[in-house]
């Protein structure tokens, strides 16, 4: 379950590495369902005989799903311990007796998110299957990252100076996703259990961030300490506000320090006869390139450059509505446009610029919205461009600068698949 996820993708090539056949429980999101895929819905599937269909053919599970916060009809209680407790019983009733469970590393103090998955952790363990329950610290992956290990990339790319929450002195112990799926592979093998499962050794985050900035290749040793009190109101806005990269119980977590036990490591070897690699000898094992650099300093560029559209569309909405009609009447005096009610046109690709304006800021269907205003924008530089020749000149370049507008629409439809 979770196979499209961050984790599930290297969880599934890990298992296909070893000669497994994998079948990925991916939720349905209006596309066909591909030959080794199966459906699969947590925020409905309750109930033991809604898995049944699903484990045809089936012979142990690895369960990645889960959510970071809530939304909608995704609830930590759905997701993380009603469903999976119902896929886990029909397990039990199909005669699959392997469960390999991805959990979360953390004190269920620190939020619903941590707490959730433990409680189910605990009711898997109470059932009779073999069951190996992983809990990862911090989980990063030099080939791509998601969420919060993307705004650290971000934070340890910034030109010219790192930026860091607090005095980065917090102790995690992060974890190649690639190790991870390694780990869940051979988990349908190993002694049943809870495993927390970390790097070799704790490493303050701003030893994290700095061995990132130096993978990135990225000059600058200066240091920006943000307060944790700003960090903590920010973080509460966007909790609130229902996004942003890092909630309140990951905030938490990383204030806490996030690391294992002593003996995790150990234990892990003796387990598994593999344990996770440190993050130096990770990324040392796979050289950054110009994208990884692309992708960290395109970071906090990507939303003000949608800020910046939206507040450009806002601006074109209020100018179609507060230009005297004797003006626009005037600057089409003479030519093709003159016949064709340019006031109503104008008033009417006004309201169509405020209504786009909106859609963009409140992320609706952001790649459908930035097609449509890409095709108004072509098409007003068509129109005017040919029936107003001389607006290509004017001083301030009004008409000309839809050159740049149009491409960089372009970049932030590509941007706009954010996972």
């Amino acid at each position: 379950m979770g196979a499209n996820g961050f984790l599930g993708g290297f969880i599934v090539a890990a298992l296909r590495g070893r000669g497994h056949r994998v079948l990925r429980g991916v939720r349905p999101v209006g596309k066909p369902i591909g030959e080794d895929e199966r459906a699969c819905d947590l925020t409905r599937m309750t109930k033991p005989d809604d898995w049944r269909e699903v484990l045809d053919g089936v012979d142990a599970v690895v369960n990645a799903s889960g959510i970071l916060r809530e939304t909608g009809i995704q609830r930590f209680e759905t997701i993380h311990v009603a469903a999976p407790l119902a896929l886990a019983q029909a397990c039990i009733d199909r005669g699959i007796d392997r469960f390999v469970q991805i959990s979360a590393l953390g004190l269920p103090e620190d939020g619903e998110f941590i707490a959730s998955k433990h409680r189910f952790d605990e009711a898997l363990r109470q059932l009779p299957l073999q069951t190996v329950v992983l809990r990862p610290s911090v989980v990063y992956a030099a080939a791509g990252s998601y969420g919060g290990t993307s705004l650290l990339r971000a934070l340890a790319g910034f030109p010219g100076m790192q930026v860091l929450p607090g005095d980065g002195r917090w102790p995690i112990q992060p974890v190649a996703a690639e190790d991870l799926g390694d780990l869940a592979a051979l988990a349908l093998e190993a002694p049943p259990g809870i495993y927390e499962v970390g790097g070799p050794e704790p490493m303050p985050l701003r030893d994290y961030q700095r061995e990132w900035r130096r993978w990135l290749r990225i000059s600058g040793k200066r240091e920006i300490h943000v307060p944790e009190v700003l960090v903590t109101l920010q973080v509460g806005i966007f909790e609130r506000l229902g996004s942003g990269p890092v909630g309140e119980t990951m905030w938490r977590m990383l204030r806490r320090g996030n690391v294992t036990t002593p003996d995790a490591h150990a234990r892990l070897r003796d387990a598994f006869n593999f344990a996770p690699r440190g993050l130096v000898q990770t990324l040392a094992s796979r050289p950054s390139q110009v994208q990884d650099r692309w992708h960290a300093q395109l970071y906090f560029l990507t939303p003000m450059l949608r800020i910046c559209m939206v507040v450009l569309w806002l601006l074109s909405a209020i100018t179609g509505w507060l230009t005297p009609s004797a003006d626009i009447e005037r600057l089409v005096a003479g030519s093709p446009l003159q016949g064709i009610e340019p006031v109503v046109l104008a008033r009417m690709a006004a309201v169509f610029d405020l209504v786009l304006a909106v859609l963009l800021l409140i992320g609706w269907r952001p790649r459908l919205v930035l097609v449509l205003m890409a095709i108004g924008v072509a098409a007003y530089t068509l129109v005017f461009g040919i029936a107003l020749p001389a607006l290509w000149l004017e001083p301030l370049g009004g008409l000309a600068k839809n050159l740049a507008v149009l491409p960089a629409l372009g970049v932030l439809w590509v941007l706009a698949d954010r996972r």
